[in-house]
């Protein structure tokens, strides 16, 4: 079986007061998920906004994985594959 999918990821970055915030959403064209991702800037850092915008887009999407991970997990262990091999899941790696 050949299949070709086209999932689309839209990254939405707020940035006000030295905190940036991060929102990706996943479409499947099934599902949607969403990760939210922060980043707080210290008051004796210089202000770099693409500093901020990579931490929380970056966390955004790390949480994105981590849900993408879950999902497979439960699917997985719904067609009778069982638990997944220590090491390799549930998805917790930081």
């Amino acid at each position: 079986m050949t299949r070709t999918l086209e999932w689309k990821i839209r990254l939405f970055l707020s940035e006000e007061d030295g905190t940036t915030k991060a929102k990706a959403v996943l479409d499947t064209g099934t599902t949607t998920l969403t990760g939210h991702g922060t980043a707080h800037r210290s008051p004796e850092d210089l202000d770099v906004p693409e500093i901020g915008d990579d931490l929380a887009a970056g966390r955004a999407m790390h949480s994105l994985a981590r849900q993408l991970m879950k999902t497979a997990d439960r699917e997985l262990e719904a067609m009778g594959a069982g638990p997944p091999a220590p090491g390799y899941g549930p998805y917790t790696a930081p």
